[in-house]
């Protein structure tokens, strides 16, 4: 278990797969909050107490849930403030998740790239520096959660969306499209307050499509808003 002091109101604590699995839990123990998942809540907070000098809040906090695909989980736990907006921890996040990605990516790719094909003295070509996310996905533990979302968004919003069922939960993916930047990041903000993030990667959206079942293939967002 590895923890992270942010700031004075935020820790960030990663959990290997092993770890994951010694407890017995996995990111639906999260989003449910089942008893499990307290359990193992609380114990971070202890030892986050010890090791960094973090402060648990007094009353509620905001727990962040990014799967780290093949590696574990991150969880950031920050104390909740009504009067401060939490766009900017958002965007962090799914920055922190993208930049996981491309450094176990590019890790990746320098291994197979240490030697040129057989065959062949090509060097492969270089990965492009990252942008902006354009694309999120967030899981939802029931559909009226879902719904509820749709409703609060402006009906002009120009994203694209798609609806998903796996392991009896909702999972909306929810893409840039037209929208302004802007107008998408303040969509995927509001999404935190019905939902967990899920992915912000093309891999989890691949085995989210494999694996999970279609409900709504276009247009997710407003369909559930009608």
């Amino acid at each position: 278990m590895k923890i992270e002091r942010v700031d004075e109101k935020t820790v960030k604590c990663f959990l290997t797969n092993e770890e994951l699995e010694e407890y017995e839990i996995d990111y639906r123990d999260f989003v449910m909050r089942s008893d499990k998942a307290r359990e193992v809540v609380q114990e971070i907070m202890e030892q986050a107490s010890e090791e960094v000098g973090y402060k648990p809040p007094r009353f509620a906090f905001d727990l962040q849930i990014m799967m780290v695909p093949d590696q574990g989980l991150l969880l950031t736990f920050s104390e909740k403030d009504p009067d401060v907006k939490d766009s900017e921890q958002l965007i962090e996040c799914l920055k922190e998740l993208k930049r996981i990605f491309q450094k176990t990516k590019e890790a990746s790719e320098q291994a197979m790239s240490a030697k040129p094909a057989e065959g062949t003295g090509k060097e492969p070509a270089r990965e492009q520096p990252a942008g902006k996310p354009e694309f999120a996905v967030f899981v939802f533990s029931n559909l009226r959660n879902v719904m509820n979302y749709a409703a609060a968004l402006p009906s002009n919003l120009l994203i694209d969306s798609e609806l998903y069922e796996m392991d009896g939960y909702y999972f909306l993916y929810l893409r840039r499209g037209h929208a302004a930047y802007e107008r998408y990041s303040r969509a995927c903000i509001q999404a935190m307050e019905f939902a967990e993030l899920y992915a912000a990667d093309v891999s989890r959206v691949i085995q989210l499509k494999e694996h999970g079942t279609c409900l709504i293939a276009e247009k997710a967002v407003r369909k559930l808003r009608a």
